[in-house]
């Protein structure tokens, strides 16, 4: 394993890093409708466990409702109870095979709790890329300990690596910034 690589391999790794970041705020509720918040649900289709996008299409009505058309009629109930049951605090309104999902308004302390949960992931995700630059770093004192590169070239490729985790905290930063801006304002 080359200085190179190992720099490439904490970098792709640092990105998955805040792509699951994103991923994971996109999740948390604002108080305005977004299909994503369904994306991890799961409906019950004939005995197996299929995502919600799989049973019928997932749209926007206005700013606070979500419309599922679901394709099979006889789904519509299993769809209801899958929203229901999910940690989302949801209320779906059945409409034959349509199913209408206002969201509720958030309370001020729900808000000042969200932004709590904003604030814990975006700092696992800062463990989580720290956690890569300490492994980059081993990596880099195995190759002088094996006499693959000098201890000037590992102090580089160590200045390189800080670098990066440098730009990836800062962009998590930014992104939990956004996050709670959205979830503050009424």
């Amino acid at each position: 394993m080359s200085v190179a690589e190992v720099q490439k391999s904490a970098e792709s790794r640092m990105g998955k890093t805040i792509d699951t970041l994103k991923a994971d705020l996109a999740k948390i509720r604002t108080g305005r409708a977004h299909t994503g918040i369904l994306d991890h649900i799961h409906v019950e289709y004939y005995g197996n466990p299929v995502p919600l996008s799989q049973v019928g299409n997932v749209n926007l009505v206005d700013a606070r409702t979500i419309s599922i058309q679901v394709w099979e009629k006889n789904m519509a109930s299993a769809v209801e109870k899958a929203i229901r049951d999910s940690d989302l605090g949801l209320n779906p309104i059945p409409m034959g095979d349509n199913i209408r999902v206002p969201m509720p308004a958030l309370t001020e302390e729900r808000r000042r709790e969200l932004t709590k949960v904003v604030k814990s992931e975006g700092e696992e995700a800062k463990v989580a890329v720290r956690n890569l630059r300490r492994d980059a770093n081993d990596g880099f004192k195995r190759l002088v300990k094996d006499k693959a590169i000098s201890e000037d070239d590992e102090r580089r490729a160590q200045d390189v690596v800080q670098k990066l985790t440098d730009r990836c905290v800062t962009e998590i930063d930014k992104l939990v910034a956004q996050k709670e801006a959205e979830i503050m304002t009424v």
